[in-house]
């Protein structure tokens, strides 16, 4: 590979990423490797002309030469191409669920959710991805590209392009995928196109990437054998409590659908491209075997493999990968003790999630897994997989829309669940209603609500599962009431007004362990941060402190 050279760094851009991450405080994440701090930024050295996590296992280089930026979109703009060692393209997300302060900020969160959903359905490779998120945001393409840039430090094009082609080197590095099927998976409409992306951007060949990587098991895609199973590592921030994951999906498995236990996770699902082509596979999810950090093993079929990006985006949503734990227990405080690694158990299929939540209206959980049970026997899509206890994929919204209201009475023995399912099959087949994380969550639940037989506690637990809003508070769940000592609803949704903006933990917290004594008192505005002191290096300043409505520490 050819030898970095050191990055002409814009001025601007540096100044910008420094007003934004101090750095001295982040050189001392860096130092520690804490595993805590991943994700939160990324480090450039301007010696080697590479970009870093704060967990990278190379040798600290000096202060002086580190620059620091929120995105790895920000470093590939400065001229830094990704470290091999490290590999960006692994790290957590950042987790943006502070509510928007601004119109401009509500404007940028919501284009990067509609790029990243370009990205994930990219199969149809979307001409302009840019234009379609000005058109859903009702501005002008002039006017997303301008506070684009305000905010994110790089232009709409840019994150695309940076997004791209970390997909294709985290594809490029863990499969043995054709490299025009690396191209097609992460959105470039050629190969040549994609070769002179790569190359222009990294300064070298993708297949000079892939003779450097360390060796995979199996036959490689074009040798003419079976092609071997896709198995992807996602990391997270510690502390991560997996086991209380497993446990809470196990208590809810669907027979047929998904198959559980205290060590892994079994499912079968269909995903669609953005071409409206249905991918039918199997997906299982184990600890991660990683010494040091966090995180789960994702194996898939390798008839997945043409939507590798929705199913890891998908499996992220669900064990909650983004999540900030001290930020968490920060504002929940003697909440969430002892109990600091739980996690919101999302929701890899929006749809389904729903469609639970309105089965399992005022019965008992086994009782609405069996009644699920029986829907996925009777519409569920056929599935091969390698067990035979999962056998099918839940029904899709366009089936059970097709299914006569009678036929859907009789299989969930309640008619007003029934029609209920059957009205929001049809919202989301004509896509008048989308059940993914966004930014719209008032727009998304006034829409819910609408729909006959769907109430605040139905609409709440949707919110909390699959629309990812960390501050939905079902206040109406009889656990809920229990574990806050009141009958009240009203009286509920006050008390846990002092965990805002994350009532959504705290209802993880409450359903699982309850409310210890002096559980509901204010949390102190400090945070501890367990990185190597250097006498050369100040204190964190108090403005540095995180407050419960900004809680990440490099602001």
């Amino acid at each position: 590979m050819p030898a970095a050279t050191a990055p002409l760094v814009s001025p601007t851009r540096q100044r910008a990423s420094e007003d934004l991450l101090d750095p001295v405080l982040c050189w001392r994440m860096v130092r520690s490797r804490d595993p805590r701090f991943d994700g939160l930024f990324f480090f450039g050295v301007k010696t080697t002309g590479i970009y870093c996590r704060p967990v990278c296992p190379a040798r600290t280089p000096l202060a002086a030469h580190c620059v620091f930026f929120e995105h790895a979109a920000q470093a590939e703009q400065n001229g830094f191409r990704p470290c091999l060692r490290c590999r960006p393209e692994l790290a957590p997300g950042r987790w943006p669920t502070d509510p928007p302060a601004t119109e401009r900020e509500r404007r940028v969160r919501s284009a990067i959710a509609v790029l990243d959903q370009a990205l994930l359905a990219e199969g149809g490779h979307q001409a302009s991805p840019i234009r379609a998120a000005a058109q859903q945001l009702g501005i002008s393409d002039r006017h997303l590209r301008r506070v684009f840039v305000q905010a994110m430090g790089v232009s709409p094009q840019a994150y695309l392009q940076t997004r791209r082609l970390l997909m294709a080197k985290r594809l490029l590095t863990d499969t043995r995928l054709p490299v025009i099927e690396v191209a097609a998976i992460s959105g470039f409409s050629s190969l040549r196109r994609f070769n002179a992306s790569w190359r222009q951007q990294y300064g070298f060949t993708p297949t000079q990437l892939r003779r450097h990587r360390p060796a995979l098991p199996g036959p490689a895609a074009d040798s003419g054998k079976t092609i071997p199973d896709l198995t992807f590592s996602l990391p997270t921030r510690p502390p991560f409590e997996l086991g209380a994951l497993l446990a809470f999906f196990q208590r809810r498995q669907v027979e047929g659908l998904e198959s559980v236990s205290a060590q892994r996770m079994r499912r079968a699902l269909i995903i669609l491209n953005a071409e409206g082509l249905a991918h039918a596979g199997w997906i299982e999810i184990r600890a991660t075997a990683e010494a040091r950090g966090a995180g789960i093993m994702v194996r898939m079929s390798p008839s997945l493999a043409p939507v590798i990006p929705s199913v890891l985006d998908r499996v992220r949503r669900a064990f909650d990968l983004s999540c900030r734990p001290e930020a968490i227990a920060l504002a929940l405080g003697p909440l969430v003790t002892g109990h600091e690694g739980l996690r919101i158990p999302g929701a890899i299929d929006g749809f389904e999630t729903a469609v639970r939540a309105i089965v399992g209206q005022q019965i008992t959980v086994a009782q609405a897994t069996r009644r699920v049970s029986d829907l996925v026997s009777a519409f569920g899509t056929p599935v091969d997989t390698p067990w035979p206890e999962v056998t099918r994929a839940f029904p899709s919204a366009a089936c059970l829309a097709r299914q006569p209201l009678d036929q859907l009475s009789q299989v969930l023995q309640h008619r007003a669940r029934a029609r209920a399912i059957h009205s929001l099959a049809h919202e989301v087949a004509a896509g008048r209603l989308t059940l993914e994380p966004t930014t719209e969550i008032d727009a998304v639940m006034a829409t819910l609500k609408a729909i006959p037989g769907v109430g605040e506690w139905t609409a709440q637990y949707v919110a909390l599962r699959a629309l990812g809003w960390p501050d939905a508070f079902p206040d109406s769940d009889a656990g809920l009431l229990k574990a806050l000592g009141t009958r009240s609803p009203r009286q509920a949704g006050q008390r846990a007004q002092i965990w805002r903006p994350y009532r959504g933990y705290a209802a993880i917290h409450l359903w699982s362990h309850g409310m210890a004594p002096g559980a509901h008192e204010p949390s102190p505005l400090s945070l501890e941060f367990s990185v190597t002191q250097n006498p050369g290096f100040p204190s964190p300043k108090p403005s540095m402190i995180p407050t419960p409505h900004d809680p990440d520490p490099t602001r």
